[in-house]
């Protein structure tokens, strides 16, 4: 399972190709940048189709790391570090599965023809921060969001928040799965809601955006693919929505399809279009929206399988995994949904390593429901190590489903 020789050059993938035989001359290699539990399912979609994956994360024994044909462990926004694994590897592609890396590194790659990269690398960069995507949307496009302002200091938080008006919501530029997102309700929640978005924070600590507070019914993901036509150009296909529950801002359960008044569904439609036609490229992108009657706001936006998503391995003819694999590869999705499903996520519950889980057996015992744990080396009490997945007849159902398998699901601190 060696690495490409020196002076192997990757091709470009502008376009559907031919695909290669895993660790033989005419292999097709991804580079996957970050190895998590999404990251995982990419691999596996992509290995369904024979390709040669490289998972790249920060930390050993990532979950993407225990099921791609090789591994590497560097800090990925370490800019001469990622240039020589590339260099190494020489990936026709590389897919960023995480918001912490250097992608003005993959913008100078990508600009001198070295690499190419999934959706492209200035959507890579855009998004990696909640600052370039949102003046992108609310400055350039001109779409609907709520009114933010960004601060450096916990002077400058503290007058942001009091020229947007509580209650207004805290984030870091930088962050993921809602680490270090505050709601604040008054003044005296400002020096507390610093101090979490610096913890919380991937990089650039020191900046964060305030957000006014929008009072919606409810928010979505909207998944979104970009994928080549059969005349080879990029064409928009959309999933059903899917609705989602967070908790400190960070996903809890998600389900499909979630119902939407039709001029709102179209309102998200035409405002995911817009977003991901300036982003470019292939693959599948998580726009989040909140939603009140028949009104839509942009809220982010991820170039990749969303969180939320996961629920599409119980609900779709292809999930969010499969339809990212097939349209970075040039090839035709299928984004029909083949019934309501919903997901709820399983929780370490401990601080340690190698945890086991019991009650497994139990959780599948219930009808229309799977399990799907991640294998993360290290537990935290929450972090999220697996989640329940559940089909039914209605949403309702499923939701109560995936939340009792979830339940069933106890981790506890292995003894042997």
């Amino acid at each position: 399972m060696s690495a490409p020789q020196d002076g192997q050059q990757a091709p470009s993938n502008p376009s559907a190709r031919r695909l290669g035989t895993p660790l033989s001359p005419s292999a097709t290699r991804i580079m996957l940048l970050g190895s998590g539990e999404l990251g995982k399912e990419v691999i596996i979609s992509l290995q369904r189709l024979g390709i040669e994956v490289i998972a790249v994360d920060r930390y050993a024994d990532a979950p993407g790391h225990q099921v791609a044909h090789r591994a590497h462990v560097i800090d990925m926004t370490d800019g001469a570090a990622l240039t020589a694994l590339i260099d190494l590897e020489q990936p026709h592609l590389v897919v960023p599965e995480i918001e912490a890396i250097a992608t003005e590194t993959l913008m100078t790659l990508e600009q001198a023809g070295r690499v190419t990269v999934i959706p492209t690398a200035r959507a890579a960069w855009l998004t990696m921060n909640r600052e370039g995507i949102r003046r992108l949307a609310a400055e350039e496009l001109g779409i609907a969001t709520s009114p933010y302002r960004f601060a450096n200091s916990l002077a400058e938080l503290q007058a942001a928040c009091t020229e947007i008006g509580f209650p207004c919501v805290v984030k870091p530029v930088m962050s993921s799965s809602g680490k270090g997102q505050s709601k604040l309700d008054s003044v005296a929640d400002v020096d507390a809601a610093w101090s979490y978005a610096a913890a919380g924070a991937r990089a650039n600590a020191g900046r964060v955006i305030v957000e006014g507070f929008i009072d919606f019914d409810y928010e979505i993901t909207l998944l979104t693919v970009r994928a080549l036509d059969a005349n080879g150009k990029p064409a928009t296909h959309f999933c059903e929505p899917v609705g989602h529950l967070q908790v400190h801002g960070d996903y809890v359960e998600s389900w499909q399809p979630h119902p939407m008044h039709p001029q709102a569904l179209e309102r998200a439609r035409d405002i995911a279009r817009k977003v991901t036609d300036n982003l470019g490229g292939l693959g599948l992108f998580g726009v989040e929206l909140f939603v009140r009657d028949d009104m839509v706001w942009f809220s982010e936006v991820s170039p990749r399988p969303h969180d939320t998503g996961m629920v599409t391995m119980a609900t779709q003819m292809q999930s969010e995994f499969e339809l990212h694999a097939k349209a970075i590869l040039g090839l035709p999705v299928d984004v029909r949904l083949r019934g309501p499903g919903a997901s709820a996520v399983i929780y370490g519950q401990h601080d340690a390593r190698g945890i086991a889980f019991e009650g497994v057996a139990q959780a599948l015992s219930l009808p229309g429901v799977d399990i799907r744990l991640f294998g993360k080396p290290e537990s935290f009490a929450r972090r999220r190590m697996g989640v329940a997945l559940a089909a039914a007849d209605t949403v309702e159902e499923a939701r109560a489903l995936a939340k009792q398998a979830a339940a069933c699901v106890r981790p506890v601190r292995d003894a042997s």
